[in-house]
């Protein structure tokens, strides 16, 4: 069975579950496993139910049944840090056997509330360069993963962008400071420079100075922008989505959920395939498996997601040629 804090009985429902579950299989199976969940997201979204159901499809598919031989408890949060830290002390406190980290800070909350529970995350973001781990193949400590993309990619996030959008000759990357940040804008800027692209850096750090700092870049024409890989750009989608559509700029997101609010375009990994293969990592670390010693592991499954309604209304008609590419378009 899962246990949120929130949502909880949708979650129990869609499972054909009970509450009382996990208490019944503990007392008749004392190998019942106990597996924390920490994510940093809306629980009654349909992405986060998505990648909630990939992780429970893995465990099935090594053997686990949630409600019979594992127990997952969950904890949800949206852009509060705050409370982001304090689920993170009450999931370890409930001595899980393994914890999953969702995007971003769940791995610095969960580090910081144990360094003995294994953690796997299922989509870090540069953790080497981040303190979480040593380095990729052998992770040492009680932290290992799976990362969400490669830096590569952030190129092909412009490349795209110009496809649909040809006449974009400026573009604003909305990025979060750090390691993670600067390098996907060094990899976009290698690739402006032959697309005679302009850029522009916003910082996404809080909502009045992300709306100011769009508003002023759309002031002049022939704007698009770009909105990387981050926590924040994750927290802030509905914001920059809406700015995106009242100041008609095309924009190309590092996730399908920004295209599903309303964005233009994505091309990004398979995040619900992530949370598959995380629990492949969890099932090797229940069967006596060290964190450390298990590499991190990239993406092996990407995705391109064009939303057909936002072209159009954006004035924009999206090639043939890439409608054909796409894996998924939303009308």
């Amino acid at each position: 069975m899962l246990v949120g804090r929130t949502n909880r009985r949708a979650f129990i429902a869609a499972l054909g579950s009970a509450a009382t579950w996990p208490f019944v299989a503990r007392a008749q199976d004392e190998r019942v496993r106990r597996i924390g969940m920490l994510m940093h997201a809306a629980a009654d979204e349909l992405e986060s139910q998505a990648r909630l159901a990939g992780f429970v499809r893995g465990l099935r598919e090594a053997g686990w049944s949630v409600g019979g031989n594992a127990l997952v408890d969950t904890r949800w949060s949206t852009g509060d840090l705050a409370r982001l830290y304090k689920d993170a002390v009450e999931l370890t406190a409930l001595r899980p056997d393994v914890a999953l980290a969702g995007v971003g800070s769940t791995i610095p909350a969960l580090q910081q509330a144990t360094r003995s529970i294994p953690i796997v995350f299922a989509q870090g973001i540069d953790p080497v360069g981040a303190g979480y781990i040593d380095s990729l193949r052998r992770p040492g400590g009680n932290v290992t993963g799976f990362v969400q993309f490669d830096y590569s990619l952030a190129g092909k996030w412009l490349e795209l962008l110009k496809e649909v959008a040809p006449e974009v000759t400026r573009a604003a990357v909305l990025r979060e400071p750090g390691t993670a940040g600067i390098g996907q804008w060094a990899i976009i800027q290698g690739v402006a420079q032959s697309l005679g692209v302009d850029l522009k850096p916003i910082g996404l750090n809080f909502p009045s100075e992300i709306e100011r700092a769009i508003s002023a870049f759309a002031r002049e024409p022939d704007g698009g922008l770009i909105v990387v890989e981050s926590a924040a750009s994750l927290a802030y989608r509905d914001l920059i989505v809406a700015l995106a559509a009242r100041y008609r700029l095309p924009a190309a997101y590092a996730y399908r959920t920004h295209v599903v609010a309303g964005g233009l375009l994505t091309y990004s990994a398979d995040i619900v395939h992530q949370y598959r293969r995380a629990a492949g990592y969890v099932d090797r670390i229940l069967k006596g498996e060290k964190p450390g010693d298990l590499p991190i592991q990239s993406p092996t499954k990407y995705q391109l997601v064009i939303n057909l309604e936002t072209a159009k209304a954006l004035g924009l008609t999206v090639p043939p040629s890439l409608l054909a590419r796409a894996d998924e378009v939303i009308e």
